[in-house]
């Protein structure tokens, strides 16, 4: 099958799928669950404040949740639940739902039905395309995985779990309670 066939069924989608495409196949997940949408709430309130609007922190970045990102126009299509680019290197919020720089920071949180396909499809495809940063989480766990591209490889270079406090490139100025980002099962 062509590409653009691949990118008109990726944009047929319902409303209530995310689809992707990655090596030449589309894959479509259904929209998350609770716990997923939380972890994505919470780390956007969490780095945006001090990292997009420079409010007790750096500023210099764009934090994106679910960007269509294109690293090969509509061919290579992921959407990372949250992206992040440098602002030297993205000024601009592009006008169209394709953002077509790679982003500096990926984070996906995986599920039990999506992190095979997060860890072997789209980690390797991110450090393909130089992604420098990637968080792996996994709130059924209580786990986040700090990654940085080495020598186009990921290095594990962190990890945290449960209630700790963090502080992980390329955020590091700002501390991030982890027990924020887990739903409590109040009995």
């Amino acid at each position: 099958m062509n590409q653009t066939n691949l990118y008109a069924q990726l944009e047929a989608l319902p409303a209530n799928m995310t689809g992707e495409l990655i090596d030449g196949r589309l894959i479509a997940q259904p929209r998350p669950a609770g716990p997923h949408g939380l972890v994505e709430s919470v780390l956007g309130m969490e780095i945006g404040p001090p990292y997009q609007h420079g409010r007790n922190g750096p500023g210099g970045w764009w934090i994106i949740d679910e960007p269509e990102v294109h690293f090969i126009h509509d061919i290579e299509v992921t959407v990372p639940d949250i992206a992040g680019w440098r602002k030297e290197k993205m000024p601009r919020i592009p006008k169209t739902h394709r953002y077509e720089i790679v982003p500096d920071w990926i984070c996906e949180i995986a599920s039990p039905s999506t992190e095979a396909t997060d860890r072997t499809k789209k980690m390797p495809l991110y450090a393909r395309y130089g992604v420098q940063y990637l968080w792996l989480v996994q709130p059924l766990l209580k786990i986040l995985e700090i990654y940085q591209l080495k020598n186009d490889k990921w290095l594990n270079i962190d990890n945290y779990k449960d209630d700790d406090k963090v502080s992980a490139v390329p955020f590091q100025e700002t501390v991030i309670q982890l027990q924020d980002l887990w739903i409590v099962d109040e009995e």
